[in-house]
């Protein structure tokens, strides 16, 4: 149901289950519509319900959690308008990012990213490394936004980011990353060498392109259709 991992220094209860039960969310483990329960939890994290309780209020509130009275609780669908919405703020707002990138970028960050790159690597052409791909992916970006001291626009941008990134992850687990590496490759040289017109062009590809494929997933057919709350016709990102 959740992978158990130690809890982490000074971390309590409350912080210990919404850290396991989130990254389990997000890396769908636990996955979309799936039913869930206090007492599970509170048994697998060994510790007790009221934690659980208060953290499963928290994820309700950042759209990961539905209550249904009478019913039960459930991980939440993904929902295509959240990912438009997050698609976007990511699109504006990383776009402007990289072009002071391009004016001031210190070496130390940059020689950050090259790292995060060289782990990137290492992971093509091994099977179920999605999910690890994945937190070296949000760690590149986040490493971009630290860089100028944007780090609370990008805390703002993964809080909305919950339902893009679950769909963004589904759709590594069914394609490939090896599109994404390259692309964080181009970033990297856009930053060594300041070229801020190629700025726009390499932001709308990773991040507005890959949503084509997304509507695939979406279909009759799809084997993961039951992970999206959909309206009666398909929705259309582009």
């Amino acid at each position: 149901m959740v992978t158990i991992s130690p809890k982490l220094p000074g971390e309590n209860n409350k912080e210990y289950a919404y850290r396991i039960i989130k990254d389990s969310i997000m890396t769908l483990k636990l996955e979309p519509g799936q039913a869930i329960s206090e007492v599970e939890f509170a048994e697998a994290l060994n510790i007790s319900r009221t934690p659980i309780r208060e953290v499963l209020s928290k994820l309700r509130e950042e759209h990961l959690v539905e209550v249904i009275p009478q019913v039960g609780t459930y991980i939440s669908k993904i929902k295509p308008q959240l990912i438009k919405e997050a698609s976007f703020m990511r699109y504006t707002l990383e776009k402007e990012v990289l072009k002071l990138a391009c004016d001031s970028f210190p070496n130390a960050f940059l020689f950050d990213l090259k790292k995060n790159v060289v782990l990137q690597e290492e992971l093509i052409g091994q099977k179920g490394m999605e999910r690890e791909f994945h937190k070296l992916d949000k760690e590149f970006h986040y490493i971009i936004f630290k860089g100028n001291q944007k780090e609370h626009v990008w805390k703002a941008i993964t809080i909305i980011s919950t339902h893009y990134n679950r769909m963004r992850l589904l759709s590594e687990m069914h394609h490939s990353f090896d599109d994404a590496l390259a692309q964080h490759k181009q970033i990297v040289e856009i930053l060594e060498t300041k070229d801020c017109s190629l700025v726009e062009d390499i932001v709308k590809l990773h991040i507005i392109e890959p949503i084509k494929y997304w509507e695939d997933l979406f279909k009759q057919d799809s084997p993961y259709r039951g992970y999206f709350e959909l309206p009666e016709q398909l929705p259309v990102f582009l």
